[in-house]
């Protein structure tokens, strides 16, 4: 898979310094780390015309969107909440270690002071990372935005707009904030079905979500992001007893 360090390096360069220079120097950096992936993968030999890149997305390549689009969403009511810092903190300390996670909320800090060029970064992300991962990446931000419990309208609406520019479907939208914003149709939005489907159809759309949202999508991009995945896989799961349990199916 061809690697995407060097655009997300540039992108941030402009975001914490405004300046050309500091674009260009992100670019040369992530492209620095984009060959020595390469060179690593391949056991130190160089690159040969027709040579592909099969390895999992590096987990700074991950953590790197998820840092620019959490500061997105945080900014778009205008004021970033302690939850939010505490969810973004708690989440990569199990994702990816203490120092890391240290490291990183730094970095948002300084995120947050900037503007955000959403479209930018979601086109990069849409070409470079698989469907899976995308959907991985706003079932997080709806975590995010739900992190005080309360329903806020323009993170939705950003989040919504992200989605898009990701290359999300909109019932795979819906499916994904049903998981955190509950009410009577939730465990049916996760499903992608309504209350009128028989139960052979809730039982197919079940095996047809599970299949989408199942961890084995992400397998080849490390412990990190399945994890993460896991905690998704689990709400289908839940959504499906809850709808067995309530018209007594077996």
């Amino acid at each position: 898979m061809t690697k995407y360090a060097k655009w997300i390096g540039a992108i941030l360069g402009w975001i914490l310094t405004r300046k050309l220079w500091g674009a260009i120097l992100g670019f040369i950096i992530g492209s620095m780390i984009d060959e020595a992936r390469v060179t690593v993968r391949r056991g130190g030999s160089s690159s040969q015309p027709g040579d592909t890149d099969t390895g999992p997305i590096n987990v700074n390549d991950f953590s790197a969107s998820l840092l620019i689009l959490s500061a997105a969403v945080m900014k778009s009511d205008g004021v970033p909440k302690k939850s939010e810092l505490d969810y973004i903190r708690n989440f990569f300390v199990r994702q990816f270690g203490e120092q890391k996670a240290s490291e990183d909320m730094l970095l948002l800090r300084e995120m947050l002071k900037r503007d955000i060029p959403v479209y930018q970064v979601c086109i990069q992300i849409k070409q470079f990372m698989p469907l899976a991962s995308r959907h991985q990446l706003i079932h997080y931000l709806y975590g995010l935005s739900n992190a005080d419990g309360v329903i806020h309208a323009a993170e939705i609406n950003v989040i919504d707009q992200i989605g898009g520019y990701l290359g999300i479907s909109t019932p795979d939208m819906n499916s994904l904030k049903a998981m955190y914003y509950r009410d009577a149709h939730s465990d049916y939005k996760i499903l992608e079905i309504t209350e009128a489907a028989t139960d052979e159809e809730v039982k197919k759309a079940y095996r047809k979500m599970a299949l989408i949202f199942h961890p084995d999508k992400v397998a080849q991009e490390g412990e990190e992001v399945q994890r993460a995945a896991t905690e998704k896989f689990k709400k289908v799961q839940e959504a499906y007893e809850n709808i067995k349990k309530q018209r007594g199916m077996n």
